[in-house]
């Protein structure tokens, strides 16, 4: 019942968001908004991450859990869509001049890790206890975190039917999920102590940072919370940096690494090495993938085997 209930907290915020109209002078306040919110819930999260017991220890477990991880996952998701692009060629026209989207969506990266050392490193040396239990804000910031993330889906412009009827963009998001359940299994066989439900629930969280952390952290507490988000921060940054380069011989493959950033993150790094023709993929691929996400983690966190 209880699990039943946190997949309902998700998504009802998530649809309702959806279905609010959003003006378009207002797309850029709800774009900041969110960046804000974003910002805020990693400060949080850093804040308690900062009360687990013998953190200095946790370190290193968590960098070494996060390596395979990331491996696990990339490997899924690289080997299965290379050989898709091979099977079932695409061509784009794609476009030759280079922009800095990309380093500019990398140096947003880097103030989200440091919005978490800086809430960690805050929790370390003082009192929040005015504050309550942070966990506790960081959930009352998922709700409104998610209502945002839904209006900013609407506000892309399209259609239910638009992305669910471009037919690559669903298998795609398809096949990205299936690489991403069987990264999971993978990374559940070969680390010790973790079951197999953990590891697909971990690997359901495609690149969305901010929700996966705080849906981990409720079920497996601050430690495997801060796992999730960066293994995830781990895949935008080696989407940024490799989708140039893909983009020349697998534009599919090249899509899919960014996970649910694809519809925002990057984005713009897709648009500047495949083109115009590239974004209608990218926006179904992102927008399915984005809907997924949430009810594959709740699903999967709330199973034990």
């Amino acid at each position: 019942m209880q699990n039943l209930l946190t997949l309902f907290i998700i998504l009802i915020p998530l649809f309702a968001g959806f279905c609010i109209p959003v003006p378009a002078r207002a797309v850029s306040w709800l774009n900041i908004g969110l960046s804000w919110l974003v910002y805020l819930i990693l400060f949080l999260i850093g804040l308690s991450l900062a009360q687990v017991p013998n953190l200095g220890a946790e370190l290193a477990v968590i960098s070494f859990t996060v390596a395979v991880l990331f491996v696990c996952l990339i490997s899924t998701n690289l080997l299965l869509f290379i050989w898709f692009d091979r099977r079932y060629p695409w061509h784009l026209q794609q476009q030759q001049t280079a922009t800095q989207s990309g380093d500019i969506s990398i140096m947003g990266s880097l103030k989200q890790v440091a919005c978490l050392l800086l809430g960690l490193t805050a929790g370390h040396f003082f009192s929040f206890s005015w504050l309550g239990n942070p966990q506790a804000a960081v959930n009352n910031a998922l709700i409104i975190l998610l209502l945002l993330v839904g209006m900013q889906l609407r506000s892309c412009g399209i259609t239910l039917r638009q992305v669910f009827l471009n037919r690559r963009g669903v298998i795609c998001a398809v096949l990205f999920t299936l690489a991403s359940l069987l990264g999971g299994l993978l990374f559940a066989l070969l680390m010790p102590n973790v079951s197999i439900s953990k590891g697909l629930a971990l690997s359901s969280g495609y690149g969305w940072y901010s929700l996966s952390s705080i849906i981990m952290s409720k079920s497996y507490g601050a430690v495997w919370g801060s796992i999730a988000m960066f293994n995830d921060l781990a895949r935008e940054f080696f989407a940024l940096l490799f989708i140039p380069l893909l983009m020349r011989r697998y534009p599919t493959a090249a899509v899919s690494i960014g996970g649910a950033t694809s519809l925002d993150f990057t984005l713009p790094a897709i648009q500047a090495s495949g083109g115009i023709s590239a974004v209608p993929l990218a926006i179904s691929f992102g927008f399915i993938v984005n809907l997924t996400a949430p009810v594959l983690m709740v699903f999967f966190s709330s199973l034990n085997f």
